[in-house]
């Protein structure tokens, strides 16, 4: 699925989050979630489930036929919630079949997508990251006003190779202005972490760079260590791997569900202290919420997130 610290949060222990139920509450407002067509066929009653209005981004991998992205697309619009398709550039093989897809969705009435260059490393076709599509003037042509990009707080060595930053930082710039440009709602949702720290100190440095785009970072729902250690592996989330296989040591741990507790309790304690000082000594934080990647079941993130994201007094 592709489809973006501090001791406490390198924990992965519950503990982390007493104390924090109401930030934490907060930063969950508005908590999105991703789903496949495949996942979504084994959940039937998902929308049952979900509060109306959630914004649900449908995940394309590469080989899903279009005819089922959009079966689930228009079950989810159905249900009353709000669907954002990925549109993976890497995965068209011309401008038609793009046009196709695009149109499809825009008569399902939606307006809102997430571009991205896509997991395979091969092009299809013409298209070989997100600002190709965006270029095309296609979306805009069919009515979509919000289109959200992906962010890499750990890094992207297919965008740079040397395991830096200095290509997706330019991407995210140039996105940026383009949005401006043509009047388009948009904001970046990263890859899911396992540690606070990186993404924090990564959607400061890009708001340092002169990225003004709102901030949803993904977690992974609770879920086996083994199942997490291997979408990690898979999705190339390198730094904070480290956290889970520190945990993989400790045999006491190894077979309990690690949860998103301790780093969303970081992120929301983060976010609120600059929430709460406005005035010169802080930098504002870009950060505005979670996206949830159910790794370990639909029902389980859904759950988790609902829990904990319980209006909590003032």
């Amino acid at each position: 699925m592709e489809p973006l610290g501090l001791a406490a949060a390198a924990s992965g222990d519950t503990n982390a989050a007493e104390g924090a139920a109401a930030p934490l509450a907060k930063l969950l407002e508005g908590w999105s979630i991703e789903v496949t067509p495949r996942t979504l066929a084994k959940n039937p009653d998902l929308t049952v489930h979900l509060p109306a209005g959630t914004e649900v981004y449908l995940a394309h991998i590469a080989g899903t036929p279009p005819a089922e992205m959009m079966a689930a697309a228009e079950r989810l619009a159905e249900g009353g919630l709000t669907v954002i398709p990925h549109l993976p550039a890497r995965i068209f093989p011309d401008e038609e079949a793009f046009a196709a897809l695009v149109t499809r969705y825009a008569e399902l009435g939606i307006r809102a997508a997430l571009v991205l260059g896509g997991g395979t490393r091969t092009a299809a076709g013409p298209f070989n990251e997100a600002m190709d599509l965006l270029r095309t003037g296609l979306l805009e042509r069919h009515g979509f006003r919000r289109i959200d990009i992906a962010g890499h707080p750990e890094g992207n060595r297919d965008i740079d190779p040397d395991g830096g930053h200095r290509l997706a930082d330019a991407a995210l710039l140039a996105k940026q202005e383009w949005a401006e440009v043509h009047g388009i709602d948009m904001k970046i949702v990263t890859q899911f972490v396992f540690e606070a720290t990186p993404v924090i100190d990564w959607a400061h440095r890009i708001a340092g760079l002169g990225v003004r785009l709102p901030v949803r970072v993904g977690l992974a729902g609770p879920a086996r260590l083994q199942t997490l250690i291997r979408y990690a592996i898979a999705c190339g989330v390198g730094p904070s791997l480290t956290v889970l296989q520190r945990r993989a040591k400790d045999l006491s741990k190894l077979l309990m569900p690690f949860t998103p507790d301790a780093v969303a309790a970081t992120l929301a304690r983060h976010v609120a202290t600059h929430r709460r000082l406005r005035d010169a000594e802080l930098s504002p934080c870009p950060i505005e919420g979670v996206h949830l990647f159910p790794l370990g079941g639909i029902s389980t993130a859904i759950d988790w997130a609902r829990e904990r994201s319980a209006p909590a007094a003032d």
